[in-house]
């Protein structure tokens, strides 16, 4: 006998009636499919509605550890995504929606562990949002390899990574943009940097004590692997360390659309709450701001004409 029709004899032996327990994927849909919410969606993506609405409950149905977190505030994650029009299947990188693992209190005052839905940016997504403000000639963002570091100037602030790659190991990570006006700049933070931020804002990571820098920096010696669809810094470090390059350098010196203001403020989510209220509180008071709290090189570098200009990809939404 299965466990289900276990359950139902049981049922039916104590009251004279069988409940069936709805799967968690059937109640994402019935949430999914009342007037309200896809009103929601429908005044955020238009025709396109009806593909972001099926694409989540995919996503849904495919996580286990996303099926144990409150439906209604996967929707509100979601929602998030779609008021961005970035869709958030993890193999096209642009946004995701993680399932955290959290302390809270119950009803009774004792502490529990509760998985939690969490909207986070991929550094694709930062770079499309950036695009499409029409305010950016150049962005682009990559790893370091040992030997392409060739100076950094202090006093004039030009760094140069046109030096001899000697190995496949990875040292640090830029970010790089030019605005239509000709303003530029360049961030570069260093593997043992990024670690160490990692370990102090991840919400993921920051509590978990076998989680050490020396850990997340032999994640930063693995083979870099730009398809690769895993999310977080244990699983994608050098994709999460890119999208931090991206996010500190534009949040402090870029262009910011209010879309992209949104994108920041509901990415940071995921991070520790000592760092979002660094950024809360800098957008209260109307400022751009730096928002790490580790000790980086920002320069400004002239455009030549040998740089790529990142080509804007239309995810469909």
């Amino acid at each position: 006998m299965t466990q289900q029709a276990s359950t139902a004899v049981q049922q039916t032996a104590n009251g004279g009636q069988v409940a069936t327990q709805r799967k968690p994927v059937d109640i994402l849909k019935s949430m999914m499919n009342a007037e309200s919410v896809q009103e929601q969606f429908k005044n955020a993506l238009g025709k396109n509605s009806a593909t972001f609405v099926a694409s989540v409950i995919d996503l849904y149905n495919g996580d286990s550890n996303l099926q144990l977190c409150n439906p209604k505030q996967v929707v509100m994650e979601a929602l998030k995504a779609a008021t961005l029009h970035l869709p958030i299947n993890k193999a096209l990188g642009y946004a995701f929606i993680i399932p955290f693992k959290n302390s809270k209190k119950d009803e009774k005052g004792n502490w529990i562990k509760v998985y939690e839905p969490t909207f986070q940016m991929g550094y694709k997504g930062y770079i499309q949002l950036a695009m499409r403000t029409g305010q950016y000639r150049t962005i682009n963002a990559d790893v370091v390899y040992d030997g392409e570091l060739r100076k950094v100037n202090k006093l004039t602030g030009e760094i140069a990574f046109d030096g001899e790659r000697k190995s496949d190991k990875v040292i640090g990570y830029f970010c790089y943009f030019e605005l239509m006006n000709g303003f530029s700049k360049t961030l570069y933070m260093t593997v043992e940097q990024m670690a160490n931020h990692a370990k102090r804002y991840s919400k993921a990571i920051t509590s978990d004590k076998d989680v050490t820098v020396e850990k997340l920096l032999n994640l930063a010696n693995l083979p870099v692997s730009p398809d690769s669809n895993k999310v977080g810094w244990m699983g994608n470090f050098h994709g999460m360390a890119q999208k931090t390059v991206i996010r500190n350098l534009l949040s402090k010196y870029g262009y910011l659309s209010v879309e992209m203001q949104n994108a920041i403020t509901n990415d940071y989510e995921g991070d520790e709450t000592s760092q979002r209220e660094i950024l809360t509180d800098n957008y209260a008071n109307k400022q751009l701001i730096d928002a790490e709290d580790v000790s980086f090189e920002s320069v400004s570098e002239h455009h030549t004409e040998s740089e790529q200009q990142t080509a804007t990809i239309d995810p469909g939404y």
